[in-house]
């Protein structure tokens, strides 16, 4: 046999057992949350290598429907995407209501939200940063990065910067917990209403600090998004830049048609 037959071939077996596996998943036979059968155990079954069973196994990966942990192997995913809705999320009256954005959005979808709090302090605007901001790059601006859980899941961690001389007269600001609102609803009290969001919007890999920090399995994708907050004064007071779990968020976005 010719090594493209061999390779056609080989390639032809690792999808058949990942369409397999896949199938049990989708009809519940592997449930939601229950352990993919070991290598071993896969390979006595199909008889193959175990190559051929570490490619199926990276293809249901690949296709969400399994996550590997490290030291302990690889389970049905059984975690439901969070609706994120762009057009409600931001709406004053979350704020009003003592909701920061995060915990408002969450909850709409049913989930129990957290949140930790890394680092809350002055640094230098990145490059990208600065330039939404409207300043130099390395000008001080003040950083506060979160890490973000749905029902004790980490779903998203996000850094915001906010300008030093909007913030350094907010002693919330520094603060673990800004109050109800969260810090959209400090910087409104303080007369920096807000008019428009700005949300920039990629897909990538996730690298390994990302894929660390959100519990994905290596090579798993994220969205990655910069969002601007600005004042009806035209200046913008935040810069948030966020790395989700693709597989747990649904970008929802409403916008008028216009002429």
């Amino acid at each position: 046999m010719a090594s493209s037959e061999v390779a056609s071939s080989a390639k032809a077996k690792y999808l058949q057992i990942a369409d397999d596996l896949a199938a049990q998943i989708r009809s519940g036979a592997l449930a939601a949350g229950a352990a993919v059968p070991s290598e071993t155990e896969l390979m006595g079954r199909y008889g193959v290598a175990s190559g051929t069973v570490r490619k199926a196994v990276a293809e249901l990966r690949t296709t969400q429907l399994i996550e590997t942990h490290h030291g302990r192997g690889s389970f049905v995913r059984s975690r439901p995407p969070v609706q994120r809705k762009s057009s409600d999320r931001f709406r004053r009256s979350h704020r009003k209501a003592g909701k920061a954005a995060y915990i408002a959005e969450t909850e709409q979808s049913g989930g129990k939200p957290s949140v930790n709090v890394l680092f809350i302090g002055p640094v230098e605007a990145p490059q990208e940063i600065a330039e939404r901001l409207g300043i130099p790059a390395g000008t001080q601006v003040l950083a506060r990065k979160r890490r973000y859980f749905r029902d004790g899941v980490p779903t998203e961690e996000a850094t915001s910067y906010l300008p030093w001389d909007v913030v350094k007269d907010i002693p919330e600001m520094f603060a673990e917990n800004p109050g109800g609102g969260g810090i959209y609803a400090r910087l409104e009290d303080r007369g920096h209403t807000l008019s428009e969001f700005t949300e920039t919007v990629r897909a990538r890999l996730a690298s390994k600090p990302e894929a660390s920090a959100l519990a994905l399995s290596p090579g798993s994708p994220v969205i990655h998004l910069v969002r601007s907050a600005e004042t009806k004064s035209g200046r913008v007071v935040e810069v948030c830049d966020t790395i989700m779990a693709a597989d747990q968020f649904v970008l929802d976005y409403r916008f008028p048609a216009g002429d």
